[in-house]
């Protein structure tokens, strides 16, 4: 990791498992740009599992070389690893020592969670497994990125790949190749981003450089970004916060067999309503464009929560509608 010209490594997880569209997708376009990728993530389908991990379970985990040749990728600096878990389960295998032991040699520079087939917007928020990978990451102090195509179909994930790349390679020039707070070796109240709740500070500690404050926030794990785009994206981001959609007549019931008093219920959204929101992820993916949400990662009355003004500042856009704090 001394070479000047390194890199660093990008983490790659999902929720659709490891051989899922959007994480082929993604992999080979990183691969191609010359970016060292190791992918640790779930060995199936784990969609809509939140931050559900697995309690004293026995995960295995063996690596994808397989893969290899079946996707449009050249072997160096790369690794494919899948594990018989949630996609928190891959974060926390992966970030506490896990891939230190099977790689020791890898240092991961970013987490990416994606490219998740499906949105992943308003509520999603809680229920997304995509989402939880990346704020998992955070909670390990690590600068973490989840990304969803609004679709479920295949169709578009080329953009969602693209725009993902292009937010993933913005975001690597203002992270230090080495992550400075993995396992967050010590914390600090003090820093200028973390909400002095319940003290409420007239002069907040971030207020002379917010943008800063904000990158601060990002590298040490208590801010997460989450893109969505739409499978016709126009080329154009904008930066956000969570919109309303409402699942509406989600649940259909059958009976049991041999007429039992059990039922069998299915979830599956019939339809979605929306409530317009100014500087919506819903609302911004509707016009064509992708959405790119500055999260918090901890919940607000944590100690390590944002500050609530500070994540207001954080919906100002600057160069090409990216988050203006995520450029220097």
């Amino acid at each position: 990791m001394s070479d000047a010209t390194d890199t660093g490594w990008l983490l790659l997880t999902n929720d659709d498992g490891i051989q899922a569209i959007g994480m082929k997708l993604l992999v080979e376009s990183l691969n191609q740009r010359g970016h060292k990728v190791v992918v640790f993530a779930p060995s199936d389908n784990q969609s809509a599992t939140g931050m559900r991990i697995n309690l004293m379970t026995p995960l295995e985990w063996r690596f994808r070389n397989d893969l290899k040749e079946q996707w449009n990728v050249n072997d160096k600096d790369l690794h494919l690893i899948e594990l018989d878990g949630t996609p928190c389960d891959t974060m926390i295998v992966a970030l506490d020592r896990g891939l230190q032991h099977i790689l020791p040699d890898v240092v991961p520079r970013i987490v990416v969670s994606g490219v998740n087939l499906g949105p992943n917007m308003s509520q999603d928020s809680y229920h997304s497994g995509t989402m939880g990978a990346a704020r998992e990451a955070g909670l390990y102090g690590m600068p973490a990125i989840a990304s969803s195509l609004t679709s479920f179909e295949d169709e578009g994930m080329e953009s969602a790949v693209k725009a993902t790349v292009e937010v993933i390679e913005q975001a690597l020039e203002i992270l230090p190749v080495v992550p400075e707070n993995l396992r967050r070796p010590s914390v600090d109240l003090a820093k200028p981003h973390i909400s002095r709740w319940p003290i409420i500070e007239d002069e907040p500690a971030w207020s002379s450089n917010p943008a800063e404050a904000l990158r601060m926030a990002f590298r040490n794990g208590e801010l997460m970004l989450n893109i969505n785009t739409p499978p016709d994206w126009n080329g154009k981001f904008q930066t956000t916060r969570l919109g309303m959609r409402w699942y509406r007549d989600a649940i259909s019931f059958s009976e049991g067999k041999d007429n039992q008093k059990t039922a069998t219920f299915t979830i599956g959204a019939a339809s979605i309503d929306h409530t317009p929101v100014n500087n919506s992820d819903c609302d911004t993916v509707m016009v064509r464009q992708s959405s790119i949400s500055c999260l918090p990662t901890w919940p607000q009355t944590h100690p390590l929560a944002l500050d609530d003004r500070l994540l207001t500042w954080s919906l100002k856009s600057g160069e090409h509608n990216y988050p203006v704090w995520l450029k220097e």
